[in-house]
Parts: structure tokens; C-alpha cells; sequence
């Protein structure tokens, strides 16, 4: 008997972590599949945040720890908002959580009620939607296009409000699109978002130091928007640290206390070691990720210039995190032996299963045009990855 609630199925599996197993169990079964659906950096640690973890454990932080974090992890993550982004929250404002996926939860669960409406721009990361519906509140998506790098106009924002309108969620760079929002489009957002103060904006920046455009800006910079803006972040992607589970967020004091509360009954405090770890990710110059950063944008690079040669894909130029976001629409309505094309889903289960390339559909972001690829691979399995997906599409007709 199931005997599941309908909270539970209400609910979405994350398709990357779907597409992730089943890639998984394909090539557990002795199949050649490349992977490039998981947005997961493929470098390791680095050692002098592996020695701070080392550190920790010699130093027996082994013990139940403040359910906000240790006051030291959050006083050098207020030291982070000053130095990287000109917010200057302090410690009392900081929550860390075991990820930035669960600091976006605290504060949905934290600010929605039943029947409050979440604007979401699409495309937007898997969990939104589903962090949503998990606190009973009404996702209301405003699409956007290609040809507008996939970014939401002041317009597009003002007509999406209503006064059910509690919170909007973004991120910048985006998941899955890669775009990257520059101050003067965040300014005209603002101007929008200044006039409802009830309006609580989540700013997710989670691929902040995964960036390739000279500068980057924060929404909280703004003063006049300091008190509507919780700042998401994490050690996550910019650190190669996965893992480790380690995500916080900036926010006006009254919702930090709130998500302090709610995750007090949840989890209570992150992991003591990776926060210890956290504390010398964090507290290090942004220039220890350069390297990494280099070699994405060395690898963005290839990849879009192996999908242009491809007719029929319609691609714009990411300028941060590690994903392009191609609309495969013109394969629609084409086939190939037993292989009959009418959706983006059908796309990604065709080049799964012909390709052996594991991407992501663009449904579960909520562009149904699109599929979403991971460069977080190395060069010579993209290489492969590139060869494959091109020879594939050329067998639809």
C-alpha cells in the first residue's frame, strides 16, 4: 500500500539528479556513456581547504555546533559579502545550511504561505519550482528568449506582479542558461521591486566566482533594496567542494532568525569539518579559482564553437557558470529508426540512448526548447561528447 502523502506527490524528481542515475546504471551495465548532465564541478578540492578540514578534525570539531554556523565561519563570510559583493551583512545575519539548495528552502518556508505567488523567470534551476509547491505557494513563470539572452525586462517583472506577489527568485549567473544579469539590468529590475516592499527577493549566486564578464553585481548592493534581498551563496561550485554540503545566505535579520528556526528543526547546525573547511575556501582570494575558471571558459569556448557547426541548434554566448543551453526546436517532428522527436525530452532519451551523451531536458527549467549541457568534463570527453551529439542529430530527418 502507498500510503505517501500528497505533499510527497506533489512533488518532482530533480531531472539532473534523474538523468545522473540514469546514466549511472547505463554505464554500470558496461555501456561507453559521457555524462555532461550534473552540474558538478570536475576538479577536486583544493589542498589548503582539504589541510583546514584536516585541521578541524585534529582539533576535535566534532560536536553539535550553532544551528546558524560557528560565529567565526560567519563573521569571515560578512567579511566575503564586503569584500566580493558591497553588502555588508553581519554575522547575525548570516545562516549557513548544508547547501545553498537548503538556504533557499529556509527561506521559501520561511516567507510563503499557501496561495502567495513566486515569480520565477525561465529558465530557472530544478528546485524552485519544486521548493515551491513544498510550501504550498504558486510558482508564476515569466519566459523569456534566446534572443534576450534569456533575461527578464523591467516590463515583462512589473505585469507578473500582482497582489498575491510575495517573493521572486533568479540566479546570476544563471542555471541552466548561463547569463549573467550587469548592474544596470539589475538597477531596472530594482526599480521595479522597489516599490513592493513586501516583495522578498532571492538572489541566488551560487556560480558568482564562475563568471566571465569583467564585473559582478549583487542586488543587495543596493541600498535601497538591502532589506528586500536574502544573497545565496555557497562553496559548492566556486570551490570544486560538492560534497561538502556547505551553502549560507545574507538576509535582513528577522529572516535569518526565521531560517535559523525552521532548519533548528530540521537538520540543526552543518557539518562542524566542512565548515572548518569553509572558513579557508571563503576567506581565500577569489584568484585561487582562476585556474578553474580558465578552463571553463577554454571549455564554453569549444563547445560553442562545435555546436554552431551543427544546423538547426539556435545558441547564445554564456558568460558565467558551466552550462550552454542550445534550443534544439528544429529537431522537432524528425526521427530516426524507432526514434520519433516531438519534445525536448525526446531529444535528450534520443541522444542518451544513440549518442551515449547524458544531457538534460530544458522542460525541467522550464524552456521546453532547450536541453541543457554540462562542460563541467574534461576537453577530450567533450571533444567526444561533440562528435557524438553532431553525428546523431544528422541521422534525424
Amino acid at each position: 500500500m502507498n500510503n505517501t502523502s500528497e505533499r510527497v506527490n506533489r512533488l518532482s524528481e530533480s531531472a539532473t539528479i534523474a538523468m545522473a542515475r540514469k546514466a549511472r546504471e547505463l554505464k554500470s551495465q558496461g555501456q561507453d556513456i559521457i555524462s555532461l548532465s550534473l552540474g558538478e564541478p570536475d576538479f577536486n578540492t583544493p589542498d589548503f581547504i582539504k589541510d583546514a578540514a584536516k585541521e578541524g578534525i585534529d582539533q576535535n570539531y566534532s560536536k553539535y555546533m550553532p544551528v546558524n554556523g560557528y560565529q567565526d565561519l560567519r563573521e569571515a563570510i560578512s567579511k566575503k559579502f564586503k569584500r566580493d559583493n558591497d553588502i555588508n551583512y553581519n554575522a547575525d545575519q548570516i545562516v549557513v545550511s548544508t547547501g545553498a539548495k537548503q538556504s533557499i528552502a529556509n527561506v521559501v518556508l520561511s516567507c510563503v504561505n499557501p496561495g502567495d505567488e513566486v515569480i520565477v523567470p525561465a529558465p530557472f534551476w530544478v528546485s524552485y519550482e519544486e521548493i515551491i509547491k513544498m510550501a504550498e505557494g504558486i510558482p508564476v513563470f515569466i519566459e523569456t528568449s534566446i534572443e534576450n539572452d534569456f533575461k527578464i525586462t523591467p516590463s515583462q517583472l512589473q505585469n507578473a506582479i500582482t497582489d498575491k506577489t510575495k517573493m521572486m527568485i533568479y540566479s546570476s549567473p544563471c542555471n541552466p542558461s548561463g547569463s549573467v544579469y550587469s548592474k544596470d539590468e539589475l538597477r531596472s529590475l530594482a526599480d521595479v521591486l522597489v516599490n513592493f516592499p513586501v516583495i522578498t527577493v532571492v538572489s541566488d549566486e551560487i556560480y558568482e566566482h564562475i563568471n566571465f564578464t569583467s564585473n559582478y553585481f549583487s542586488m543587495g548592493a543596493f541600498n535601497d533594496m538591502y532589506n528586500q534581498v536574502v544573497t545565496v551563496n555557497g562553496v559548492s561550485k566556486s570551490f570544486a567542494m560538492t560534497g561538502w554540503r556547505l551553502g549560507y545566505i545574507g538576509a535582513p535579520e528577522w529572516l535569518a532568525k526565521a531560517c535559523t528556526k525552521i532548519q533548528g528543526q530540521f537538520t540543526s547546525g552543518t557539518s562542524g569539518i566542512s565548515q572548518r573547511a569553509a572558513i579557508a575556501a571563503i576567506s581565500s582570494s577569489p584568484s585561487v579559482v582562476y585556474e578553474m575558471k580558465s578552463a571553463f571558459l577554454k571549455r564554453r569556448d569549444f563547445v560553442l564553437t562545435e555546436l554552431n557547426k551543427i544546423d538547426g541548434i539556435r545558441i547564445n554566448k554564456p558568460h558565467g557558470a558551466f552550462y550552454v543551453f542550445p534550443d534544439i526546436s528544429a529537431f522537432f517532428n524528425k526521427s530516426y529508426n524507432q526514434f520519433n522527436i516531438k519534445s525536448a525530452d525526446d531529444l535528450a532519451m534520443y541522444l542518451l540512448e544513440t549518442a551515449k551523451v547524458a544531457l538534460v531536458t530544458g522542460n525541467a527549467f522550464g524552456s521546453p526548447n532547450c536541453v541543457r549541457i554540462s562542460y563541467a568534463s574534461s576537453i577530450d570527453s567533450l571533444k567526444e561528447a561533440m562528435r557524438r551529439i553532431s553525428k546523431a542529430l544528422n541521422k534525424l530527418v
